[in-house]
Order: C-alpha cells, then sequence, then structure tokens
C-alpha cells in the first residue's frame, strides 16, 4: 500500500510517501510545499493545491493520512492553518483517495512513544525507521511520521477484521 501523509501548513506543508508492505516500510518520496507570503491567500492556496497534485499524479498513491489542526494563541493563524488543511484534504479526496486524520500528539507517541516530542526526536525516529530517506526538514519529517502512523493503524485494522472473520 503506498500512503501519502500530509502535515498541513500555508507556509509550508509536509508530505511523505512510503510503501507499507505488512511490517515492512520503505521511503518513496518527500519534501516540503512552500507558498508564497507576498501572495494574496486564494492564490496561496492554488499554490498548495496544484503542488500536491502533482506530487500525488507523480506517485499515485492509495490513500492519505493528514494530521489534524492544533488551535494555536493567535485564531488569524489557526485560521489560516485550516484553510490550508481543507486544501490538502480536497487534493487527497479529488484523487479518489480516502483520507484519515490524525492528531499531532498521537502521532508523535505512535512514532517517538510520547506524545510531547519535539521535532528533533520525530526527525531522528523517521531516520531510524526509513533508512536511507536522506537529511529530512521538520515538515517532511512530520509528514512522513503521519504516513507511517496511518499504515500501523491500517494493518492493525486489517488484522482485527481478519480475526473477527475468522471467529
Amino acid at each position: 500500500m503506498i500512503v501519502i501523509g500530509l502535515d498541513p501548513g500555508l507556509q509550508a506543508t509536509g508530505w511523505g510517501i512510503i510503501e507499507a508492505d505488512g511490517n515492512r516500510l520503505r521511503h518513496v518520496a518527500n519534501g516540503t510545499v512552500r507558498s508564497r507570503a507576498a501572495d494574496p491567500l486564494a492564490d496561496r492556496l492554488v499554490q498548495l493545491y496544484d503542488a500536491l497534485e502533482a506530487v500525488i499524479a507523480e506517485h499515485h498513491p492509495a490513500t492519505a493520512a493528514v494530521e489534524e489542526t492544533f488551535v494555536n494563541t493567535n485564531p488569524q493563524s489557526t485560521l489560516k492553518l485550516g484553510q490550508a488543511r481543507g486544501v490538502v484534504m480536497l487534493v487527497a479526496a479529488k484523487a479518489g483517495m480516502p483520507v484519515a486524520e490524525y492528531a499531532a500528539r498521537f502521532v508523535k507517541k505512535a512514532i517517538v512513544g510520547t506524545g510531547a516530542a519535539d521535532k528533533g526526536q520525530i526527525q531522528a525516529m523517521i531516520a531510524r525507521l526509513l533508512p536511507g530517506c536522506g537529511t529530512l526538514g521538520p515538515d517532511a519529517a512530520d509528514a512522513l511520521a503521519v504516513a507511517i502512523t496511518h499504515a500501523h493503524m491500517a494493518r492493525t485494522a486489517g488484522a482485527h477484521s481478519a480475526a473477527r472473520v475468522m471467529a
């Protein structure tokens, strides 16, 4: 199963693609989409959409996983993040993929073992889990963490479904 993980942001949206085959994970690609801060909001959202549409067209993931929005102290920042997250979910859904959502604390706990992990800890664990992924920026590392979390959750859900069928 090819999974795209997405860490939405208006200024920088991380994306990471993995291939999951049972317990085996393989890094496929990752990157960060950046919008031009000087551009109007609508244009920045289009930049985000177009760039992610190209990534999806190139790699053909089967499913998407998106980090949920956390509430900032600045309501304006939270609103802009929500708009970017909406675009991220839209581009995945328009490509025909199911879209799963995960809280940031849940992803951190799944990858590092604690929901209070910092960006450096996430980057270090992703480098261990996906050897050969190279030097990762924080947004791409977070996106790969979301993808890995989803792969593990999907595998667990599949195992539970199989157990119910066999019972």
